[in-house]
């Protein structure tokens, strides 16, 4: 794994901005230890390293105005949205300023007739969807942790939706960002296409805050769907479970959403969520549609799980049914840390083609096993990606070597089989050394549009780059 080195600190220069900042934002610049740690905080096994200060922007003017500063002395700026992130987006290795987006949260514009609003980044999913609600729209992306927005571009989210809806990358028209020297640019409208020039967009969606900091997002929308049908089915393999998605995706049931659970996934569930699910692999689905269509879509797996030995399957429209099931979904990370308490939970991703999925999947599970790990998996498997959460004694070395090598040993395979280190979580600092392995020369390409927008490297260093010289 990657390991959170320090970087060279500029500190005369932290300093100096540290005291204009509070001179010009005063309470809204913080500096006590216990936010710093919160704002360096990372949910996983990555070390903390703190900024120096937390200050709060009400406008993007206002974070134009910390960027030129940070640039005029050549101090680091990493952008903070919820620290919800998994692989250390949020560290600051050099030291130097958080830029908390949270209290940037109004919801600007709902342009209904065209399914697309504009947000400030530190809307968060579930209160846009809230928002929305009255008006029978709704924003598909679910990444399961209640995300801000903005953070979700920067780190090209996706979550339990992607396969009907995609990911952040196809639901956004267009971004207001600030650039490394403070200048404020928009990389599009509210057409719903463009052949306008270079995708600034997409440049900065996946970015993880190294080229720029977003500070508006106009996105795509959807219609609330007239009905919605949840699912599960239990199966008797991993194996079996991931055949019966293949071949629901392949048969073109238009599924929206298509999880996975092995079966230390379903015991933690039931534990946690007060479920009665049988303790073999799960599929949890849900179908959006019209009254018919939807029941028909859940039909049709129904029938396509019996060929692959599913058994209990059941189908409901009820809202508090469908919610109960998916809130457990959502959930699987705090109820998995149930399985071994005092373990620290190590999540990883790799997203592969769907055809090799069952394949990857059981390689993995053979392999955790193998090395002794305990190690439930979940996944957004309707296109490939799933999740491993390692329980990992941190005291243990020897545990800790062989949760290194697992999770090595996972991105390669994933890599080997045409597919990614990361299908959702980002590179930050934990996927660091597998970006070169994926992607070879072109991330000489990406050095350089780093090293021409950002010459002294002040944006969220040490994240993405095989070398802290990126």
């Amino acid at each position: 794994m990657a390991q959170a080195v320090a970087l060279p600190r500029n500190e005369a220069g932290i300093q100096t901005v540290v005291g204009l900042l509070k001179t010009t934002f005063g309470d809204r610049l913080q500096i006590g230890q216990a936010i710093r740690e919160q704002h360096g905080h990372t949910t996983t096994w990555i070390e903390n390293q703190s900024p120096d200060a937390v200050v709060f922007p009400h406008s993007t003017e206002e974070v134009s105005e910390i960027v030129r500063l940070c640039a005029e002395h050549k101090v680091p700026v990493i952008a903070f949205g919820t620290g919800t992130s998994l692989e250390g987006h949020v560290n600051a290795p050099a030291g130097g300023i958080s830029v908390d987006l949270t209290q940037m949260n109004k919801v600007l514009k709902v342009n209904a007739s065209d399914l697309d609003c504009v947000v400030q980044p530190g809307v968060t999913r579930e209160d846009l969807n809230t928002f929305l609600r009255d008006q029978g729209l709704f924003f598909p992306i679910d990444p399961g942790a209640n995300a801000s927005l903005g953070g979700m571009a920067a780190t090209r989210a996706s979550g339990t939706n992607a396969v009907r809806y995609g990911t952040m990358k196809d639901n956004i028209l267009s971004l207001e960002a600030v650039m490394p020297d403070g200048q404020i640019i928009r990389t599009g409208h509210r057409a719903k296409k463009s052949s306008a020039g270079y995708d600034l967009t997409r440049l900065l969606i996946g970015a993880e805050g190294t080229l720029g900091i977003i500070t508006e997002i106009t996105l795509r929308l959807q219609g609330i769907p007239e009905a919605i049908t949840s699912a599960r089915c239990s199966f008797p393999t991993v194996d079996a479970a991931c055949q019966a998605v293949m071949m629901t995706i392949q048969y073109g049931v238009p599924v929206a959403r298509i999880e996975l659970l092995d079966e230390m996934s379903v015991k933690a569930a039931n534990a946690y969520s007060n479920l009665t699910l049988p303790e073999t692999p799960l599929l949890l689905l849900e179908f959006h549609g019209s009254e018919s269509g939807a029941v028909e879509q859940a039909e049709t797996f129904g029938q396509i799980a019996e060929e692959f030995g599913g058994t209990d399957f059941a189908a409901t429209s009820t809202t508090e049914e469908r919610n109960k099931l998916w809130q457990a979904r959502h959930d699987m990370y705090w109820a998995c840390l149930q399985l071994r308490p005092g373990a620290r939970g190590i999540s990883t991703d790799v997203c592969v083609p769907i055809s090799h999925l069952a394949e990857c999947v059981t390689a993995t599970q053979n392999r955790a096993s193998e090395l002794g790990l305990m190690a439930p998996m979940v996944g957004h498997v309707g296109d490939g990606n799933f999740h491993t959460l390692l329980l990992i004694d941190m005291d243990n070395p020897d545990e800790v070597a062989n949760a290194e090598g697992f999770v090595g040993w996972l991105n390669d395979l994933a890599i080997s089989m045409e597919g990614t280190c990361t299908g959702e979580h980002g590179i930050g600092q934990g996927k660091r050394p597998y970006l070169l392995k994926e992607l070879g020369p072109a991330v000489a390409y990406m050095g350089a549009i780093k090293r021409a927008l950002d010459p002294d490297n002040i944006m969220n260093p040490g994240k993405i780059f095989p070398s802290s010289n990126y």
